[in-house]
């Protein structure tokens, strides 16, 4: 509830007016609300996709900075947070990582390396080591995907900062790196210097990150090297107005890193000049006050990817309507892949099957393994706080238990979320070829979220002989396409928006009552009564838990099956229907195709009057943006 709602009524007794902001935020929920619902009557598909995005939580809004190598971003990410080389600098950063900086009052890093489920604890002396070309990792380690990093900086109290490699140069890994950091952006801060315009690989990035992105703000690096700056500034704008135009008015911060890094060697009263001649401070305070607006600007995200989607359906309207003017060249390679598609369907179909099998089974092999490592190390843990225990601390062991099983369930949750994903992955690279990805991976999403969504929990209640209880209610988790691992490696990256998603749902697991009741009766003051029933509990754990995991990977493996399938017929009928779309168009007289081309072309408007209705929206939200300095904002745009 706002302070407005709380507030008494004035003295003339008619209602305060809401708040601007407040008067955005119920703007945006109503568009997101009327946008989403008819999303759903046009393509269901894509609509449950954006509601995955929608519920997601935004508890610290997330800047990520962006832009093209040698732009001066760590270093300015560093001013921002003021604290000098925490970004390394003057290096190019590893293709496969990224720098995500949280607040935190224990200063430390975690490097999520592919192909490990934990992240690898380093120092935030080491960042350099693990985070660029130049450093060293140790033999045989692969370079993290990202590196999240502890520190207290003040600025981070209000929001995560994401610094990202650059987008430009001749590894286009960089991009996709940065991309996939892209899609968890709540806003953008986006690096120029001073020293040239817009490059063509910068704007082409920006329009791509902008799909999801709704709001963007611009950095222009290194002015005090530049005084020209405010001619490139200038330039800069009118490239936008041009090949971007919803940025021409976003709001422009041009900074000094390297002054505000100079000010901090000086005493601060000669300081003080320098820092105001760097502007940090403005930016700094800009991304504050938009970070404090952290659900709106989801909103407006939400909504920006539901324009997107409007835009792919539009574009699917014209091609509809292309074929009521078929070429008979259209309808022979249309017929080329289907025969290609039901060929490969029928002769390779076994083979799909025992592919699903072999990665289900090596899945299920690895996590029991892995299951088998935890248990040993639990046991090992309390059989030795039972021998060196006195009866206080043996009296607390069901508590302790009960909290350690809990905590091995939440980790094997994660365990089966990553290994779920990579079963997938490795099944769609032997399945399909890149081209037709773009077409399946939609349709496979929604099966898999109805074949194991709708699934019935194996929740086991435990009766009054019971050790343990295993429950999976309140423990919903759902891997989001933006969290997907490795995603790159069999080329689905590439597809613009794709993402295997495989809904995981939770493992709760925890001491059932008898537990308690048999330690209270028979362990409380004999050691080697205690050793016994810890053997027990844990033994039943164990094997309650791989009893889960064989369920779970039979049921993803059964769920795969069906999804894979569906996804090939429903190509197969994609393309009938536009074959026989062309056909008809071939055989129809002028009048009858110019009727269905009508017809189409009604539809195709509905929809572009929805788009305006959206346009509206965005176009009005850009009032939550913070306000530019007086002499950037004044900087002329060229025509």
């Amino acid at each position: 509830m706002t302070s407005t709602e709380n507030a008494a009524p004035p003295a003339n007794g008619k209602p305060k007016p809401p708040s601007p902001e407040a008067a955005l935020g119920k703007l945006l929920k109503a568009g997101v609300d009327g946008s989403l619902a008819y999303l759903r009557k046009i393509d269901p598909d894509a609509a449950a996709d954006v509601d995955t995005e929608r519920r997601r939580d935004v508890q610290r809004p997330r800047i990520v900075v962006v832009g093209e190598t040698k732009r001066g971003k760590s270093s300015l990410t560093n001013m921002l947070m003021g604290v000098p080389n925490l970004s390394p600098v003057d290096a190019a950063v590893a293709t496969a990582s990224y720098l995500e900086f949280t607040h935190n009052a224990q200063h430390g890093a975690r490097a999520y390396v592919p192909g490990r489920e934990d992240p690898i604890p380093i120092n935030l002396t080491d960042l350099r080591d693990w985070g660029t070309v130049l450093g060293r990792l140790p033999d045989g380690m692969r370079p993290p995907r990202r590196i999240e990093v502890h520190h207290s900086a003040p600025l981070l109290q209000y929001l995560t900062l994401t610094d990202t490699p650059g987008t430009g140069g001749l590894d286009s890994m960089h991009v996709e790196v940065a991309m996939d950091a892209v899609e968890r952006a709540t806003a953008l801060l986006f690096v120029v210097d001073a020293s040239s315009p817009f490059s063509k690989p910068e704007m082409n990035f920006l329009i791509e990150a902008s799909k999801k992105v709704n709001f963007v703000l611009f950095a222009l690096t290194k002015v005090d090297a530049y005084p020209g700056w405010r001619t490139i500034l200038a330039d800069n704008k009118g490239q936008l107005q041009t090949h971007a135009p919803r940025f021409g008015s976003a709001p422009w911060f041009p900074v000094s890193a390297r002054l505000a890094e100079l000010a901090m060697t000086l005493p601060k009263e000669a300081a003080g000049e320098l820092i105001r001649e760097s502007r940090i401070a403005e930016l700094q305070h800009a991304l504050i006050d938009l970070a404090k607006k952290g659900h709106l600007l989801q909103q407006a995200n939400v909504l920006r990817s539901v324009r997107s989607e409007y835009i792919r359906i539009d574009q699917e309207y014209g091609d509809r309507m292309k074929a009521t003017d078929p070429d008979p060249k259209d309808a022979e390679r249309a017929k080329e892949e289907r025969a290609q598609v039901a060929t490969r369907k029928r002769t390779e179909a076994r083979q799909w099957s025992l592919a699903l099998s072999t990665e289900t089974q090596r899945a299920r092999v690895e996590a029991t393994t892995r299951l088998r490592s935890y248990m040993t190390q639990l046991q090992e843990q309390f059989m030795e706080k039972i021998d060196k225990g006195g009866r206080s601390d043996i009296s607390e062991l069901p508590a302790e238990v009960d909290k350690a099983l809990y905590a091995l369930s939440v980790r094997l949750s994660h365990d089966l979320e990553f290994r779920f994903r990579k079963v997938g992955e490795r099944v769609l690279a032997q399945v399909f070829h890149p081209n037709e990805l773009q077409h399946v991976l939609r349709q496979l999403n929604a099966k898999l979220r109805h074949a194991l969504g709708t699934k019935p929990r194996r929740d086991s209640g435990g009766g009054d002989g019971a050790m343990v209880v295993m429950s999976s209610a309140g423990m919903a988790m759902m891997a989001g396409r933006g969290a997907m691992a490795g995603a790159g490696a069999i080329g689905l990256a590439g597809v613009a928006g794709a993402g295997l998603v495989i809904p995981v749902i939770g493992i709760g697991l925890g001491l059932a009552a008898g537990a308690y009741m048999i330690f209270k009766r028979k362990s409380m003051t004999d050691k080697v009564a205690t050793r016994a029933w810890l053997r027990e509990v844990l033994g039943e754990a164990r094997a309650a838990l791989a009893d889960e995991i064989m369920h779970r990977f039979t049921d993803l493996q059964y769920a795969l099956t069906l999804a894979l399938d569906e996804a090939i017929e429903r190509r197969l009928k994609q393309l009938d229907a536009h074959i026989a779309n062309i056909d008809k168009s071939l055989t129809e007289d002028k009048a009858e195709r110019g009727k269905r081309k009508a017809a189409l072309n009604t539809e195709r408007e509905g929809l572009r009057a929805r788009i305006k209705q959206v346009d509206e929206v965005l176009v009005r939200v850009r009032a939550l943006a913070p306000n530019a300095p007086a002499d950037a904002a004044d900087a002329p745009a060229e025509a």
